[in-house]
Order: structure tokens, then sequence, then C-alpha cells
């Protein structure tokens, strides 16, 4: 049964702390699927793993290649092909609770800046929780990422 972690972003993007957790999933030796629900903000962040400080193999659902991609960027509607075993959340992509309890992690980042993106969160939470789904609550409030209880 897979684990659910809830990155509550007060200091800075997704797109900064996505690198981090990209790398963190690979080096696990995960195939991820990276979703959120704008096709204009799949682009920007296929741009941003293709240019960004360091290459992380990727690629835009619909391609060719999916099912050998590390990892994939899709929106909320598209299955994955690549066969994740961490699914990441922006924006608000829905994920119910047989997808998360059908990978080994779930990472949902969401502004705390943003009143809709924080009551959001806030009901995945209770959906994923209340269907068994073990989660975490993580904050970058002190200036580091803590785990909080």
């Amino acid at each position: 049964m897979g684990k659910a972690l809830f990155y509550h972003l007060t200091r800075s993007p997704a797109e900064a702390l996505l690198p981090v957790l990209l790398t963190k999933a690979l080096s696990a030796g995960w195939r991820v699927e990276l979703s959120a629900p704008d096709p204009d903000r799949l682009d920007r962040l296929d741009q941003q793993l293709w240019h960004g400080d360091g290459f992380l193999p990727h690629g835009l659902s619909g391609g060719p290649h999916d099912a050998r991609q590390p990892i994939l960027l899709t929106l909320p509607d598209q299955p994955a092909a690549n066969d994740p075993s961490c699914l990441m959340a922006l924006d608000g992509a829905p994920v119910a609770p047989d997808r998360a309890q059908a990978v080994q992690r779930t990472c949902i980042l969401f502004d705390g800046g943003d009143a809709q993106a924080l009551e959001r969160a806030r009901a995945q939470w209770r959906e994923l929780t209340a269907a068994g789904v073990e989660a975490e609550y993580w904050s970058e409030e002190s200036g580091k990422w803590e785990r909080k209880r």
C-alpha cells in the first residue's frame, strides 16, 4: 500500500522542489508519473526538466516511447504508460485513493499562498486518509523542509 506525502509550498515554487523529489525517486529506482491539469504547465515543466541545472530524463505523455520514460508528464485523464512507482501531482491534479494505493509513493505539491489550492489539498488529505492511505505532511515554513505531526 502506498504512502502520500503532502508538500505545503510557502517559500518556493513547485519548480524548485520537483528536481529534488524527482532525483530521489529515480535514485530509488522508481519510474514517476508527474501529473498536472494544465497542458501549458506540462510544456513549461518539460522545458525546465530538459534545460535545468541537471538533466532529468522524461517525456510528455502521448509520445512513441511513453512506456520507457523514467518520468512521464501526464494530464490527469491520461494513463501513465511507464508503470510508475511514484505519482507526483501538481496544481490540484486529482489523485484517487485506489491510484495512491497502487503506487509506492504519492507526492502532492500545493501552493500554501493560494486559498483554493490549500482547500483542495485538505480535501485530498481527507479523501486519501479516509480510504486508508497513510499520509505525511511536509512544510517549508521554517526555511527547510520538515515533516510535521
